[in-house]
């Protein structure tokens, strides 16, 4: 199991990688837009990655190909809420194909994504840093080198605790 700490640490396996979490901290009931991670045990099940950019992955996740039209819904009115979206030209939606590297690899936290309620919090991701680790909206982000180091190490069905 993973474990994300408020020291700005994510641990698997006795090793410490440096991480960036929300702007704003941790909480246990997290709201849309709030800038906040999410405190809890969550599984992670898939890993998106650009294909073009990362041409080999090992790792026992599930991979899939982020492809130019893809999106995960960030609007709460919207009935695929929380969910992967294919989108129309010119949406505004949380984008996965990017100019920038940050959404090369992004594992999905499952937080919210069972039974979803609405501004309840979406697109909770592991994925890549901006540089000197940035504080994201919710997201908990590593540098590349260890996002890959990590994704050999763990297993197919992982969990991540986020105890703030």
């Amino acid at each position: 199991m993973m474990i994300v700490n408020n020291k700005g640490e994510l641990w698997y396996n006795k090793i410490c990688y440096k991480c960036a979490y929300g702007k704003n901290g941790f909480i246990k009931f997290k709201k849309e837009g709030d800038g906040c991670t999410p405190i809890g045990t969550f599984h992670i099940n898939k890993l998106f990655l650009r294909k073009d950019r990362i041409k080999t992955i090992n790792t026992k996740i599930k991979t899939i190909p982020i492809v130019k039209n893809m999106a995960w819904e960030d609007n709460p009115r919207k009935k695929n809420y929380n969910k992967l979206i294919t989108l129309p030209k010119n949406s505004h939606r949380e984008r996965l194909y990017r100019k920038d590297h940050l959404y090369d690899l992004i594992l999905v936290v499952e937080y919210n994504t069972k039974k979803i309620i609405k501004g309840k919090g979406s697109a909770i991701f592991i994925h890549i840093a901006k540089p000197k680790y940035k504080p994201t909206q919710g997201c908990v982000v590593l540098a590349k080198k260890d996002f890959l180091h990590l994704l050999k190490k763990i297993k197919r069905k992982e969990k991540i605790k986020i105890v703030g």
